[in-house]
């Protein structure tokens, strides 16, 4: 039996993962995304991406608020994923900067305001307790 943690994977999301591997082009994974998703889906995932980009970017969670217009809750859950979900954000953050050989986009800086520093890291705000992932 799956864990409670695992129970997403079902066999209709590996259906849909193998054929988001299928897309060949930027044209194909749009015209597939706008056939799979309502424009508020798209939409919603637009964001979450840009959240993630500015959180990598060190920008503090009210400029991101401002910026995308995502609620601080919003910001602080995809936080939580950005540093202890499945790495699938830093994985795509890391090939989107244009990593060796990945032929990925780059995307522009999204600023250059940090978090605080302590002892040199970068430190995110830590997530509210009784937060929901």
């Amino acid at each position: 039996m799956q864990s409670h943690a695992d129970d997403w994977r079902s066999a209709d999301l590996e259906a849909l993962l193998d054929a988001l591997l299928q897309v060949e082009t930027r044209q194909e994974a749009a015209a597939f995304l706008r056939d799979l998703c309502t424009l508020g889906e798209l939409r919603d995932l637009a964001q979450r991406w840009a959240v993630a980009r500015h959180l990598d970017a060190g920008l503090h969670y009210s400029e991101i608020s401002r910026r995308t217009g995502a609620s601080t809750a919003t910001i602080t859950r995809i936080a939580s994923w950005l540093n202890h979900g499945e790495g699938g954000y830093r994985l795509l953050l890391d090939r989107s900067r244009g990593g060796a050989g990945t032929g990925a986009t780059s995307y522009p800086d999204a600023g250059t305001t940090s978090y605080p520093k302590a002892g040199g890291q970068r430190v995110a705000p830590v997530e509210p307790s009784g937060a929901a992932r």
